[in-house]
């Protein structure tokens, strides 16, 4: 289905590839299929994301192993995989994170631990390429509360904020990564200005942030 609608869009081309990103032997598969079907990457969008629950951390420390492996040692394998050609072709990375990755958010414990993990992966090999003048543009997206189904239906009903657009979303995914952007807040008004509370007045937006949620439906 997801051919067929980039076709109707318009694209030249599509493919797809079946498998499951807790292989980490997947994770490079993928990318050589590209290099294969493609003849070399211009791109890399890390966007996958493991199955997880929203509410009080459970203790499950198994779950978290599974899902760092989904949400962040996968996104590691394809980048390594992927970077000698994403150096040929001075090409770009684009990693999908949350604000989740920059603010300990109640509800998400095991999710946000693997955003986290993702900000400092790839913002410690951003410094790497600079040192070494690879030119290899790294995009980290913060992204708010956006109406994919998934989203929806974890916590629709539990949050005070609306949603915003996917479509949307995507959109400025794509221009982020094609301006080679350091970081991209989608939207700005809900992602990038509370962080600037962090550092200078923390409590105040760890009240801010519980404020958004009916904790009654929890």
């Amino acid at each position: 289905q997801v051919v067929e609608r980039c076709r109707e869009l318009g694209a030249a081309s599509a493919q797809y590839i079946s498998g499951t990103m807790e292989d980490m032997a997947f994770a490079e598969h993928v990318v050589k299929e590209a290099q294969t079907s493609l003849g070399g990457l211009d791109m890399l969008i890390l966007n996958h994301v493991g199955t997880s629950y929203f509410g009080y951390f459970d203790g499950d420390v198994g779950h978290i192993r599974k899902l760092l492996e989904i949400n962040f040692l996968s996104y590691v394998a394809m980048t390594v995989s992927a970077l000698p050609m994403l150096k040929e072709s001075e090409g770009s990375i684009v990693v999908v994170s949350s604000m989740a990755g920059k603010v300990g958010f109640p509800f998400t414990v095991p999710y946000s631990a693997t955003k986290f993990a993702l900000d400092g992966f790839f913002s410690s090999l951003r410094q790497e390429f600079h040192i070494q003048n690879i030119n290899v543009s790294i995009t980290l997206c913060i992204l708010g509360f956006i109406d994919t189904d998934r989203a929806l239906h974890a916590a629709a009903d539990v949050l005070l904020v609306p949603p915003a657009p996917r479509s949307e979303c995507a959109l400025e995914i794509l221009k982020g990564g094609a301006l080679r952007r350091r970081e991209l807040y989608y939207r700005y008004g809900s992602t990038r200005l509370p962080l600037l509370l962090r550092d200078c007045a923390a409590e105040l937006l760890d009240r801010l942030v519980r404020s958004r949620y009916r904790l009654d439906r929890i």
